[in-house]
């Protein structure tokens, strides 16, 4: 068999040592590794923006909360304070209210007493004036005049007098006076009322 022989005519080109090539191709890396290019220090700008304006977002978010939050507290702490007030106010009310009711009788007396002609230049003419100030400082007020129209609501009817000329039920007498403290009625007027015939 014949060998294959190279041609001697035929030039093969010299190769570069394998070691060679390698240094060039890592000191081209590094030199590129070690200068950082325009587009990475854009994007890093563009990344430190992006959180910064994330973070001021979130910023204006916790503090808008925080504004709602308080401002809701206020307006509880407002509505407690003034159902507070309302409840107090009622209570002292209601306390007024039932300490007139148990002086009640003795008034009663006195003004019937005053009626008869009893209290004229006693000394409990004085009292009963005093008493009557003095509860008319809290708003107590007489219910119940003759000639009044009939009030259901202010008045209780003891009897119904038919009357001949009447157009309207009227009070006609007082039996017992009623009083009310402020817009609340504490005890009705017993009156004689006047009715039209029938």
């Amino acid at each position: 068999m014949p060998e294959n022989k190279p041609n001697n005519d035929e030039q093969v080109p010299p190769t570069e040592p394998v070691e060679d090539s390698v240094e060039d191709a890592t000191e081209d890396a590094t030199e590129d590794a070690g200068e950082p290019s325009l587009v990475d220090e854009a994007a890093e700008q563009n990344a430190e923006e992006l959180l910064e304006s994330m973070l001021g977002e979130v910023e204006r978010n916790l503090v808008e909360e925080y504004r709602d939050r308080a401002a809701r507290a206020e307006a509880e702490l407002a509505n407690f304070r003034n159902r507070v007030e309302r409840d107090r106010a009622a209570n002292r009310d209601s306390v007024i209210a039932e300490v007139i009711r148990a002086v009640l009788p003795a008034m009663d007396d006195l003004n019937r007493a005053e009626s008869h002609g009893d209290l004229a230049g006693s000394p409990l003419e004085i009292v009963a004036q005093k008493i009557r100030t003095g509860f008319g400082r809290f708003g107590l007020a007489s219910v119940g005049e003759v000639g009044d129209s009939f009030d259901p609501n202010r008045h209780e009817a003891i009897v119904k007098i038919p009357t001949d000329g009447a157009t309207s039920e009227t009070v006609a007498d007082v039996v017992e006076v009623g009083y009310t403290l402020g817009d609340r009625l504490i005890r009705p007027a017993k009156v004689a009322v006047a009715a039209p015939a029938e």
